[in-house]
């Protein structure tokens, strides 16, 4: 009585956007880029310099938290020592941090 019956007019024509469609993925992407990627990207690399650059008499900090002394580097391992005649193999990329010299107090 009150309400009166819809009726669908015809299908609108698709409106032709062209690149100005794309506009909000192609910013998004760009942020996602600058915010994410690319600084991903830059520790990874600075990392990968650090592993390549251990030597003997480092001291370093392990991604299990145990701080050490390299005395011997492998291709793949680095021997650490963590106490007076304690020596782990630690795999390279396990390394964090190279540490100044002298901040760990003497062994």
């Amino acid at each position: 009585m009150f309400i009166s019956n819809a009726y669908a007019e015809g299908a609108a024509a698709p409106q032709d956007g062209g690149i100005m469609g794309f506009l909000p993925l192609i910013a998004l992407l760009a942020v996602f880029y600058f915010l994410i990627l690319r600084p991903q990207q830059k520790r990874a690399k600075e990392h990968k310099t650090m592993i390549e650059a251990l030597q003997k008499g480092d001291e370093v900090v392990t991604a299990g938290g145990v701080l050490g002394k390299v005395t011997k580097v492998g291709d793949e391992n680095v021997a650490v020592e963590i106490a007076d005649n304690v020596v782990v193999q630690v795999q390279k990329v396990a390394v964090q941090i190279v540490l100044p010299k002298g901040t760990i107090k003497p062994l």
